[in-house]
């Protein structure tokens, strides 16, 4: 165990406390984004007409998102002005705990709250992320960042993968769980999601250090002064850091190819005729599937150097894009759902800590937030090139194929990335010549 633990980075408390959050975490995205998601319209949204329950449901997705991409690069600044990276992040856990939780609440034509909830929460989740991707330079040595980062998404894939299949049980015999019906334990699902969340973010809080930070602001109005000096300086050094800079851009290009797989990809079944059975099976499969993948792509990677994988996951999203064109059949869907999952994992693992060694570490919150904003803003054209060819053909297939351009677009860029070049960057005090 000690040697297996050892090749996958795991051996000290604290990288384990930190890798613990992602399996904790990801509760929240299996329960919430693909349970409550199906609550909204079916029981949230009672009495409104499909496309307005769906209009409004896909008008708090965007709101949570643009509130979290205006608000995170200043935020990360004054966390990193004045060492509030761990504080941050629990407060933005306490809002997202609580609005999880909140959810029990929604019952039927309950629309409203359950927007305002659901907003809430993903600014909640999504917040803490800027934080605790921020903490990952302070807990991971260069050689191992990239296995301790596809650890993190490893085990989210199987701690959100288990309590989905646990939710699915409920609401599938909620009798024999002690619930009423089948809406008694989709609602306390939604509290389940909230505690595993919690319950599994405690050991980080107790386990992983603040990054000590000098001369720190004294007061929240110094922090604050300090976090909008820092914002400005960082904006513009990170226009200096090239290869920071570049593998942004790629990521934002290449992910929103990704997410929009991620949040169309059930849409577009269901468009096709797969029945919803299928849909959520498959769905629960990736989870499962993408556990041994992530940590596969991180000892890729610490073997070929993470550019390498990155460049094999996009070709087999490429791949996923063309299987997803011609699928006519249920058993292709589930093809699909699997190609998916031994890559998605990885490829968001390895962007996450290749950015991160690119980067000062002393000012790894507020670049994390710039990378936060690049992560919300991707998704846009994606989804607008589906809706745009549904108007135009009455079909999404054909919007597939447009997706082919955004990985060959993003590996494109990710070439242009000089890896070394952006280390040895990053390792100079801010300010100082390239």
């Amino acid at each position: 165990m000690h040697s297996l633990l050892q090749k996958l980075c795991l051996t000290r408390a604290d990288v384990r406390a930190w890798v613990l959050y992602d399996w904790g975490n990801s509760g929240f995205m299996t329960t919430i984004i693909q349970i409550f998601q199906i609550y909204f319209a079916k029981v949230a949204a009672e009495g409104l007409a499909p496309n307005e329950a769906s209009a409004r449901f896909y008008t708090a997705t965007a709101v949570g998102a643009a509130l979290v991409a205006v608000t995170a690069p200043l935020l990360g600044a004054i966390a990193d002005a004045a060492g509030l990276k761990k504080k941050m992040l629990a407060l933005f856990l306490a809002l997202g705990v609580s609005a999880t939780a909140g959810l029990f609440f929604v019952g039927p034509g309950d629309w409203l709250l359950g927007a305002v909830l659901f907003v809430a929460a993903n600014v909640g989740f999504a917040g803490t992320l800027v934080f605790y991707d921020s903490l990952l330079p302070f807990v991971a040595a260069p050689e191992e960042i990239d296995r301790v980062s596809s650890a993190g998404y490893a085990l989210g894939y199987l701690g959100g993968g288990v309590l989905m299949a646990i939710n699915l049980l409920w609401i599938s015999f909620p009798a024999t769980f002690g619930f009423a019906d089948a809406g008694s334990a989709t609602r306390w699902s939604f509290v389940s999601a909230a505690a595993w969340w919690l319950v599994f973010a405690l050991p980080l809080f107790r386990l992983v250090q603040e990054p000590a930070v000098a001369d720190a602001p004294r007061s929240p109005a110094a922090a604050v002064a300090a976090g909008l000096t820092r914002l400005w300086s960082t904006f513009h050094a990170l226009r200096q850091r090239r290869d920071a800079f570049l593998m942004l851009l790629a990521f934002l290009v290449y992910n929103d190819g990704i997410n929009t797989i991620i949040k169309v990809g059930a849409t577009y079944g269901t468009e096709i005729g797969i029945p919803a059975a299928a849909l959520t099976a498959a769905i629960l499969m990736v989870q499962f599937v993408g556990f041994p993948f992530a940590f596969l792509f991180g000892m890729l990677a610490a073997r070929t150097g993470p550019k390498p994988a990155i460049y094999l996951s996009l070709a087999v999203y490429f791949a996923t894009a063309l299987v997803g064109y011609f699928m006519t059949e249920a058993w292709h869907f589930f093809v699909l759902a699997f190609l998916i999952g031994t890559v998605q994992g990885g490829s968001q693992a390895l962007s996450r800590s290749l950015f991160a060694t690119l980067i000062p570490r002393e000012r790894s919150s507020e670049y994390f937030g710039f990378y936060a904003v690049s992560e919300k803003f991707a998704g846009i054209a994606g989804p607008a090139l589906f809706a745009a060819m549904v108007m135009l053909t009455g079909s999404s297939r054909n919007a597939i194929l447009g997706l082919l351009a955004f990985f060959v677009i993003g590996a494109a860029l990710l070439s242009q990335v000089d890896i070394d070049r952006g280390r040895r960057l990053a390792e100079q005090p801010e300010g100082a010549p390239a």
